[in-house]
């Protein structure tokens, strides 16, 4: 199977060492990988300020590069259900948007569900204590762990991925799926609210002793990054995929 790569805009610029560890972790798995160079922007900082109508010349760039590929994976739950739920009123039925729908897959659900976590095999040690920290996207819309709220039996696809790395310890938070107060534009137009949602996200891990604090989102990730850097708390910072393909912090 073919695999189209898709690298969020931010990504791009601002951790190309996380995007290499995208494309090192789905070629480890023996995948044929190729980036397409003409992507560009999903529209999801369009979306979030209401500029909905300004997405429609990326939602049919982003279809027409990527509906050739078999699945098209993306270490962005966020930018993953940007594509998933709100392209559809441009395409109205359309078979290639339908294809590249079904085909998304963010990667920790690839892996999981497509690849099947059974045929993985990460040979490397991470001896550190993780959070792993559930955004709102991948969490609800991906259903990539269940939410609290459901009162049904927990299952986490990033928790059931980094037990396949050896000597890994997750740590049990008192709040496993709240959010962190990024939101996109919501982080500018209400600063206040959202750094102190994100102080709340930092401080339940530091109460769990974690030492590193992981997730599926880079977005999120970088909203609580920067609260960290500016408290100077002892707590790092990492995208699953580094730790999956054995990154050190």
């Amino acid at each position: 199977m073919k695999i189209g790569l898709f690298i969020p805009c931010f990504m791009n610029e601002l951790y190309p060492n996380i995007c290499k560890a995208t494309y090192k972790l789905l070629k480890n798995q023996g995948l044929d990988i190729d980036y397409p160079m003409n992507q560009t922007c999903c529209g999801q900082p369009m979306a979030n300020s209401g500029c909905s109508k300004d997405i429609k010349t990326l939602a049919i760039n982003f279809v027409n590069t990527f509906k050739d590929y078999d699945y098209i994976v993306a270490p962005s739950g966020s930018c993953v259900t940007m594509v998933k739920e709100h392209y559809a009123e441009f395409f109205h039925d359309n078979k290639d948007y339908n294809k590249v729908k079904t085909s998304i897959y963010e990667i920790c659900e690839f892996l999981h569900d497509i690849i099947k976590i059974e045929n993985l095999k990460f040979d490397h040690s991470f001896p550190y204590k993780i959070g792993v920290h559930n955004s709102c996207h991948g969490h609800r819309v991906l259903k990539l762990a269940t939410a609290s709220e459901l009162n049904i039996p927990y299952n986490s696809k990033l928790k059931n991925l980094l037990n396949k790395v050896n000597d890994i310890e997750i740590v049990t938070l008192k709040r496993e799926d709240e959010c962190c107060g990024f939101g996109g534009t919501f982080s500018v137009q209400e600063e206040a609210i959202s750094v102190a949602m994100g102080k709340d996200r930092v401080k339940d891990h530091l109460d769990s002793n974690a030492q590193i604090i992981t997730g599926a989102d880079m977005s999120c990730l970088m909203h609580i990054d920067g609260i960290i850097n500016r408290d100077n708390t002892p707590i790092k910072v990492m995208h699953i995929t580094e730790i999956l393909v054995g990154v050190r912090p």
